[in-house]
């Protein structure tokens, strides 16, 4: 078994969860942590290859970590399985997932993600409690019991 199956099978088990959470054509999510005071969350993200994510500027750090697939960042450069990527606070970027295979990425979100439009005006603003929130709602959907993930 890989890597990203023990990943996916673990959180799957801590979340109460036998089904990804949908946010969109092609991308899902897994909750892993909330932590402490809303400060952000720690999550598995899966897309499918060419869904992109369009342009967004973190308040917070990111650290992401490739389990499986990859991912073209809007810099040019390729994310394969086992690469890290940190963005500072304040990083604005884009990227879109490449190749054949599924990309799973083990990610740390310290803040918001805010995406944003034409002249970088805030289009939405995703918070840990927006998250938390997505993670009840799959629950009480799928009739899974939420966990304490704190």
């Amino acid at each position: 078994m890989e890597l990203a199956d023990l990943a996916v099978a673990a959180a799957m088990q801590r979340a109460g969860l036998n089904t990804w959470i949908p946010e969109g054509e092609g991308k899902w999510s897994l909750p892993l942590h909330f932590l402490p005071d809303g400060a952000g969350w720690v999550e598995l993200m899966r897309l499918l290859p060419g869904v992109r994510l369009g342009l967004h500027r973190h308040t917070g750090e990111v650290h992401a970590l490739n389990l499986a697939g990859g991912r073209r960042l809007n810099d040019g450069r390729l994310v394969r399985a086992g690469d890290y990527i940190h963005e500072p606070a304040g990083n604005v970027d884009w990227w879109e997932a490449t190749g054949t295979e599924e990309l799973i990425v083990h990610v740390v979100v310290k803040g918001e993600v805010e995406y944003l439009g034409a002249h970088q005006r805030v289009l939405q603003r995703i918070s840990a409690a927006n998250r938390l929130e997505d993670y009840h709602r799959h629950c009480a959907l799928t009739g899974a019991q939420p966990q304490a993930l704190r």
